[in-house]
């Protein structure tokens, strides 16, 4: 009953998802200059779409606080300004850095702008693709990726920062 179909059988054979892969992802620096997310190999990322003006934009101050506990590991938290939940991040690029920056003490990099739904941008056309598939729900969505570029996990909007299964799994990340 478990394990392979018998030989002619028409029953597809059980597989495993597709692991998606963002090494070859190239995004947009704040700078405007193109960089390949594999730049990154042989360090976890935590990919989220930020916005100065949400609900959740408290989390910029516990993203900062991972960046701070983790980063010398080799974690890098990248911030993606995002504004196609409720035009929650209207601002320029500068804007927003200068508001991260004095308002949370950001020092981790923020890229420019994407979009999350609809007509996507990278790193979110590779990005939704990683179970559980589909859009973007709201800003301060988190992907988790390994240092060989794999996405680990997603986290919904809800997830604090400081949330002990994020943290675990960032844990686990580095470690591996």
């Amino acid at each position: 009953m478990y394990g392979d179909p018998p030989l002619g059988s028409r029953l597809p054979r059980y597989r495993e998802p597709m692991a998606i892969n963002v090494s070859d992802v190239v995004v947009t620096t704040a700078s405007g200059t193109p960089q390949r997310l594999g730049e990154l190999a042989g360090q976890v990322l935590l990919i989220v779409n930020v916005a100065s003006r949400c609900g959740f934009t408290r989390q910029y101050a516990g993203l900062e606080q991972l960046q701070q506990t983790y980063g010398p590991q080799g974690l890098v938290v990248l911030g993606f300004p995002c504004n196609d939940f409720g035009a929650q991040e209207p601002g320029t690029l500068e804007e927003i850095q200068t508001f991260c920056s004095t308002t949370y003490g950001a020092t981790f990099p923020l890229y420019a702008k994407v979009h999350a739904t609809g007509a996507k941008t990278a790193p979110y056309d590779q990005l939704t693709q990683a179970e559980p598939a589909g859009d973007v729900a709201w800003n301060f969505e988190k992907f988790l990726i390994a240092k060989d570029g794999t996405v680990l996990a997603r986290y919904k909007s809800a997830v604090e920062p400081s949330d002990a299964a994020l943290v675990a799994a960032i844990e686990a990340a580095l470690a591996a």
